[in-house]
């Protein structure tokens, strides 16, 4: 069962987008962009939903809380930090891109890494992608983690920042696992971060059937 009482959810309506508290999501919330049904958690991100003040596009995702619905935010230095998820992608936008897991800044808009699930029509199958930064307010740098991730095809990922500033994702589809490390430069240390996941697509031109649709049968954050 995957622990709602950890989480805020922000919706793609409303201006800005619409945040569901913890104490309210937690309670059973659903509705057409997020949905609870026996411990799996179904997101629905449409193209043409509404964004987040700084945000160019629409997302169904939940951000860590604490369970009295304040936002939690953390230094890498203080704890080893990780974000465990098993899911699939069911559907995606026309661009095919989905972010899926993300530790992201509190200071700015330029987060450490997200987690990205990229699909291609051409290819008729997806790969998992993390987008990083080793330092802030730089350009963000693509790396290919896994290929061969068709939709709706289960698999799991780990994020992990350790208090050293080592930033590691593990994949596993189906029994094989892979990772990917990098060194994140000790200024990040000045910087307030928090985890999100769910589904933020790369994409808000279309109508409203255009979406990405993600379903999570395990969540986890840790910080030990």
């Amino acid at each position: 069962m995957i622990d709602l009482n950890t989480w805020n959810l922000t919706i793609p309506v409303g201006e800005p987008a619409t945040i569901i508290s913890t104490p309210l999501l937690a309670a059973g919330y659903n509705d057409d962009y997020f949905k609870n049904i026996n411990g799996t958690l179904f997101f629905w991100a449409p193209v043409d939903g509404t964004t987040t003040k700084n945000a160019k596009y629409p997302r169904s995702e939940l951000r860590e809380t604490y369970a009295d619905g304040s936002k939690r935010n953390w230094k890498y230095q203080d704890a080893d930090n990780t974000l465990s998820a098993t899911l699939k992608v069911t559907q995606v936008p026309s661009t095919g891109k989905i972010v899926i897991g993300q530790i992201h800044n509190v200071e700015g808009d330029d987060p450490p890494i997200k987690v990205q699930y990229q699909y291609s029509a051409t290819d008729k199958t997806g790969k998992i992608v993390a987008i990083y930064r080793t330092k802030p307010g730089i350009d963000s740098v693509s790396v290919t983690i896994r290929n061969a991730v068709p939709m709706n095809q289960s698999f799991s990922y780990t994020i992990r920042l350790t208090p050293a500033g080592t930033l590691a994702v593990d994949t596993k589809v189906d029994a094989l696992s892979q990772r990917w490390t990098t060194k994140l430069d000790p200024t990040w240390g000045a910087q307030t971060m928090y985890f999100k996941a769910g589904a933020y697509v790369q994409d808000n031109v279309g109508v409203n059937s255009e979406a990405g649709a993600v379903q999570f049968s395990k969540l986890l954050i840790q910080h030990r």
